[in-house]
């Protein structure tokens, strides 16, 4: 199973579709990160995009999330994500504390992202499947979990 996005610079893109998010106004960014994360299940996977309903890859998807609902602007790669984030250890995960994974042909190299929804379950663009929620703990992704970072400045 191919899960994952390459992390090879892509060219920019612009989208005039912005996402819209249905949420009280006094629930946490916390809260607005997720429900629009989960607004997008079931968008396929399409390498080099980031659009709701249309295609994404994974570090699309959240790239595009957090800066929609966090304005934070996130590198377009998974690699250069994980660079972003302040590294933590899986034992300290909380919701919106992205995961990251070698799902390639290198054992080694980032090449897929996740953003965590509770203690054991993330959301991510598979190439297979789409926006998903998964299973951190599963065997497939527990044997290629790389790093684990939080957004810096992301006031979860």
């Amino acid at each position: 199973m191919l899960v994952g996005c390459k992390s090879q610079s892509v060219k920019k893109e612009t989208y005039s579709e912005q996402p819209v998010v249905v949420v009280a106004d006094n629930q946490s960014i916390t809260d607005k990160l997720i429900a629009e994360a989960k607004s997008w299940i079931g968008t396929p996977y399409k390498y080099a995009h980031a659009q709701k309903g249309k295609g994404t890859d994974c570090s699309g998807f959240i790239m595009t999330i957090v800066n929609d609902v966090a304005g934070i602007k996130l590198p377009r790669s998974s690699a250069l994500q994980s660079e972003f984030c302040i590294e933590i250890k899986r034992k300290d995960l909380k919701p919106c504390d992205l995961v990251f994974f070698a799902t390639g042909k290198s054992t080694y190299k980032i090449s897929h992202v996740g953003m965590m929804i509770d203690n054991d379950n993330f959301i991510h663009a598979s190439s297979s499947k789409g926006v998903v929620i998964s299973k951190l703990s599963s065997n497939y992704y527990t044997s290629r979990l790389i790093k684990c970072g939080r957004i810096p400045n992301l006031n979860n």
